[in-house]
């Protein structure tokens, strides 16, 4: 019964169709693991249950062998006790002829019994040779369709990661038309052209100032003169002579 459990999952584990169970499922990389362990696991207790079975198939080999070899030892004594019994019916001996007569049948009953139980052990022989065959063909197609699981998961694990980093790219080019860098230069740019401007009309500021203050040194000095020339009149005295002079 544990036999035909264990070969009846075998083989619908190695028809699993792969493809079609991961389009029906919500998360097929949670999907392909819990595949990975269930195959795993089930190649492990198949590999048990068949080496378990292989090993009950040996014995009935050994017995079978054992059997075959034992009808023809009792076949070999039957026909030496059956001579023993012809050399002494021809010597005269019927007595001792008679025991090795008996003796010969003893011998061909013990072989005939040897090859009923070999007819017996080869059709469980062959029966149990053909389950074997096909629980290891079940288990190369499991061991088969577990590489194809995991290439599978390996191929989708990197698949998602690529699309993590397309979408990571994605997002930032995103957020770059968000910033608008152009504009953020342009403010840049206009802050920069506002400093200069100022220091343009710092620069003409204190020109202008200096030149007021040339202008004010100037008309200082012509007051002096006027008050200078003022005195003299009032002195009587001629007027001083212009500095331009």
């Amino acid at each position: 019964m544990v036999k035909q459990s264990i070969f009846g999952r075998i083989a619908q584990l190695a028809k699993a169709n792969i493809n079609a169970i991961l389009d029906q499922a919500e998360d097929p990389g949670m999907m392909l693991d819990q595949m990975v362990r269930d195959y795993t696991n089930s190649i492990a207790e198949a590999e048990s249950a068949i080496a378990q079975t292989i090993g009950n198939l040996r014995l009935l080999e050994q017995d079978y062998a054992e059997d075959v070899r034992n009808a023809a030892d009792w076949g070999n004594k039957a026909l030496a006790a059956s001579r023993k019994a012809d050399e002494l019916r021809a010597g005269g001996n019927t007595a001792d002829a008679d025991k090795f007569d008996n003796l010969a049948k003893v011998a061909l009953g013990r072989q005939l019994s040897a090859e009923r139980e070999a007819r017996t052990e080869g059709p469980n022989i062959q029966s149990q040779t053909a389950v074997v065959d096909q629980l290891k063909s079940g288990l190369d197609a499991m061991r088969g369709k577990l590489a194809q699981l995991s290439s599978k998961r390996d191929e989708l694990i990197a698949r998602s990661k690529t699309v993590d980093a397309q979408r990571q790219v994605q997002d930032a080019v995103k957020s770059i038309d968000l910033l608008d860098p152009t504009s953020e230069l342009s403010r840049f740019e206009d802050k920069i052209r506002r400093e200069e401007a100022k220091v343009l009309g710092q620069q003409e500021l204190a020109a202008s100032s200096l030149d007021a203050q040339f202008e004010a040194l100037e008309a200082s000095d012509e007051q002096i003169e006027l008050d200078a020339r003022l005195a003299a009149l009032k002195a009587g005295s001629p007027a001083p002579r212009s500095i331009t002079e």
